[in-house]
């Protein structure tokens, strides 16, 4: 029968995994299309013309807004002055509320 055997420390110090480095994994990075390449692309494409081969897209396609007027710019939050201020325009609006039931 086969004993199990308790490992010297001199064995365990051998085989110590820990102090190995792994070699990163390698990812392929694709680069982000910009807003102009898609717009470039839902013209170019069919794909982009039709849906499920029957509704039309090309009326909505002409109508959708251009980027420079959907960026906006980047503005922090604060919390305390966020809640403050949707706090003040939650009573101000159950005010209104409130006097026109009286009216």
């Amino acid at each position: 029968p086969d004993i199990p055997v308790i490992p010297d420390l001199e064995e365990v110090q051998e085989e110590d995994l820990a102090m190995q480095v792994a070699a990163p994994p390698s990812v392929q990075v694709n680069r982000v299309l910009t807003y102009h390449d898609l717009d470039k692309d839902l013209m170019k494409y069919a794909a982009f013309q039709t849906l499920d081969g029957e509704v039309d897209l090309k009326l909505l396609t002409k109508v959708l807004a251009p980027e420079h007027e959907l960026r906006e710019d980047d503005v922090s939050w604060d919390w305390d002055h966020l809640f403050t201020e949707v706090s003040s325009e939650l009573v101000t609006e159950w005010d209104l509320g409130q006097s026109e039931r009286e009216d």
